[in-house]
């Protein structure tokens, strides 16, 4: 492991310091890699519910546990990962209908949530979008929708990590 490590290490100081053809290769390569871990996307379910909202399992009856635009919802068991989950946001793209009552429910976009609340046993989806949410990246009288989901595409931009890395 440590020669694999020194080999890595020697291979990057040789192209950061083999000219801008060097540095702009490794930029290249690392862009592709980032929109490739970004794509990554998990397939799901969205459904909604409406208010009462509070109290939550995530943060009880804190007015301020609720983002901007309403854009929040309750985790299914699937990622609830006994409360670890509230507070992560996911973004959210609709993909296709569940069932026959809208052919065509989804609106282009994505959103991004907010967990706030676990979905009960019962819940029929991976999340539980508000409705503001839900209305959003579809039509609500499809009531439940295939989506793409991920939390990966949130992490900080190329750009920001070359910073880090000092290439930039």
């Amino acid at each position: 492991m440590i020669e694999l490590s020194r080999r890595i290490r020697e291979s990057w100081e040789r192209m950061a310091g083999g000219g801008i053809s060097s540095m702009w290769r490794a930029v290249f390569v690392m862009s592709f890699m980032w929109k490739w871990y970004c794509s990554m996307a998990e397939q799901g379910i969205a459904t909604f519910y409406t208010s009462p909202y509070v109290p939550t399992a995530c943060y009880g009856n804190d007015p301020d546990q609720f983002p901007a635009g309403d854009l929040f919802a309750a985790a299914s068991d699937t990622i609830w990962d006994n409360g670890a989950a509230c507070g992560r946001q996911y973004r959210i793209t609709c993909t296709d209908a569940t069932n026959q009552g809208v052919l065509k429910p989804c609106k282009s976009g994505s959103i991004v949530v907010k967990i706030v609340d676990h979905c009960p046993a019962r819940c029929a989806g991976t999340f539980d979008l508000s409705r503001q949410a839900f209305a959003d990246i579809a039509d609500p009288d499809a009531g439940k929708v295939y989506i793409n989901y991920d939390q990966g595409a949130l992490a900080p931009s190329i750009y920001t990590i070359l910073i880090k890395i000092n290439i930039v």
